[in-house]
């Protein structure tokens, strides 16, 4: 077992996904910061220098703010790390996050990144071994903003060339992959198995990360 999984996390309860059903932006946020906010930064404190090992550079952890909300409540919320100290948006970065719904462990180019035409360039010559590297079980998206995703298993190499040849050619486009764990998998509430497949999803992930940097 990593050093990092030795170290107790307490997992993620119901209460803390029953969050974003709370209603009104202060109420949410309030319950957020809370309940929610404390697990990121402990994972962020917890996982930055194992991801910063296995990225082969300092990963910096930066914990969503949601400061720009004026009337909208979040209806999800994230640790993300990134290279850069001061922010990750503009570069490629693993999240780990939760919606109503579930949780998340992605590598993520969102509409900021710079990098995404090179990695889309890097990814299109390289379906089929993506396609053999990514586990069945994980998740590919176009929208962070979306709790949705189509399944690896269920992605023709001709869905995955489209979605690729979409983060090269439209400049809002984004893309996201990993794993999704439904709020009710009695994994979240074991802190130290949590950790361990964070872990491994990361490192699962590693080969998208390299094709940007």
């Amino acid at each position: 077992m990593s050093s990092s999984a030795q170290t107790t996390f307490p997992g993620f309860a119901p209460e803390d996904f029953d969050v974003f059903a709370i209603p009104g932006l202060e109420p949410r946020m309030e319950a957020l910061i809370e309940r929610v906010r404390p697990k990121l930064h402990e994972l962020g404190h917890q996982l930055s220098p194992m991801l910063s090992v296995l990225c082969g550079e300092e990963m910096y952890p930066h914990v969503a703010k949601h400061a720009r909300r004026t009337v909208h409540p979040p209806k999800d919320t994230w640790v993300a790390y990134a290279n850069n100290k001061r922010g990750y948006k503009a570069h490629p970065h693993f999240q780990i996050g939760l919606f109503e719904s579930h949780l998340f462990v992605q590598f993520a180019l969102i509409y900021e990144a710079t990098g995404k035409l090179t990695f889309a360039d890097q990814a299109l010559k390289r379906v089929s071994e993506l396609r053999k590297q990514i586990p069945a079980h994980f998740t590919w998206s176009g929208d962070h903003t979306e709790p949705g995703g189509t399944l690896h298993s269920d992605l023709s190499a001709k869905e995955l060339k489209a979605l690729l040849e979409r983060l090269k050619t439209v400049k809002s486009a984004e893309l996201l992959c990993g794993l999704v764990i439904d709020r009710e998998d009695p994994l979240l509430r074991d802190g130290e198995q949590l950790l361990s497949t964070i872990e491994q999803t990361f490192t699962t992930l590693l080969p998208l990360y390299r094709l940007v940097r």
